[in-house]
């Protein structure tokens, strides 16, 4: 690993070293490096570049991290990733791709993952994206994730863009059975002229199972995002959809929040606003001895948190 491998998965994994449990990282389209542990087994998959990542049974505690890095100009990755969550497991996945391209061709990562969470499991996943660079190509990730979640699992959802992804488009699908939870949190920040994309979907088939989706973003220059969460209810269930965006510079922002009930007895809510900075918020921090730059840059880190 050199110094700008060790910088993209410090920003995408936090990774300052080998990581303690299971891990796969993968580079340039091509797995270096894996480790599996007594109840978290990672196996290449023979038909297809991905990998399968079984979790044991009541396994608890444990962190599996699955970072991508892209550090040549003209990669075109594709991955296909299963996760199989055993009953009553508990543990921490962390994803996440960085692109660093100084190149003239677009550098892209695509990833299909699947989540299969048994009855009661949980897991917690973390995903980041990240891209830096001075060439000309492109940084682009889309990534596509689908979620079958059995009875009275949970699963919580944290997607972030750091900054520097050219364009994305991210796709979710989720299907709750009886007594699943599902909590998604999205994070995104654009500049210059990047494009970005969300479309979600979440089925709440099964008897008070729930959904809580939020997303927050940030849109600065002349770029510009798209968001459209749908979340269906089809027995007795609950849903609360939130979408917030601080819009500036020339920036774009469409928020379209949908719920459909097709049950008597759901309850689904969505909301959305977007809007600048107001101004009393940057006096108010000025104040306090920071310049409006700073005031600014404070506000959008506490908007992002």
């Amino acid at each position: 690993m050199n110094k700008i491998d060790l910088n993209l998965l410090e920003k995408v994994a936090e990774l300052r070293g080998t990581p303690l449990g299971a891990y796969n990282i993968r580079k340039n389209g091509q797995g270096v490096e894996r480790h599996s542990t007594e109840n978290v087994t990672i196996i290449p998959k023979t038909d297809k570049p991905g990998i399968d990542i079984i979790v044991k049974p009541n396994t608890k505690g444990e962190n599996v991290h699955i970072p991508v890095i892209v550090t040549e100009a003209g990669v075109q990755d594709m991955v296909y990733n299963d996760f199989e969550i055993g009953e009553n497991a508990d543990v921490v996945i962390i994803a996440g791709c960085g692109i660093h391209n100084c190149g003239c061709d677009d550098s892209e990562h695509n990833g299909i993952h699947r989540f299969f969470l048994r009855k009661g499991a949980r897991l917690k996943y973390v995903e980041k994206h990240y891209g830096e660079g001075d060439g000309e190509g492109k940084r682009i990730l889309n990534p596509v994730t689908i979620v079958n979640m059995d009875e009275d699992s949970y699963c919580e959802m944290e997607t972030i863009q750091i900054k520097g992804v050219d364009s994305t488009k991210r796709e979710m699908d989720a299907n709750l059975g009886k007594g699943a939870k599902i909590v998604v949190f999205e994070k995104l920040l654009t500049h210059g002229n990047q494009v970005a994309e969300s479309n979600m979907k979440v089925i709440l088939e099964g008897e008070n199972s729930s959904a809580q989706v939020v997303s927050r973003t940030v849109g600065q220059d002349n770029s510009k995002q798209k968001f459209n969460p749908c979340v269906i209810g089809d027995s007795l269930c609950s849903a609360h959809v939130q979408c917030d965006s601080i819009i500036m510079g020339n920036s774009q922002i469409s928020a379209i929040p949908e719920i459909a009930a097709n049950h008597p007895d759901a309850l689904l809510v969505h909301e959305a606003a977007i809007g600048k900075i107001a101004g009393d918020q940057i006096l108010k921090m000025m104040t306090l001895g920071l310049t409006e730059e700073e005031a600014e840059q404070q506000i959008l880190n506490c908007f992002l948190k």
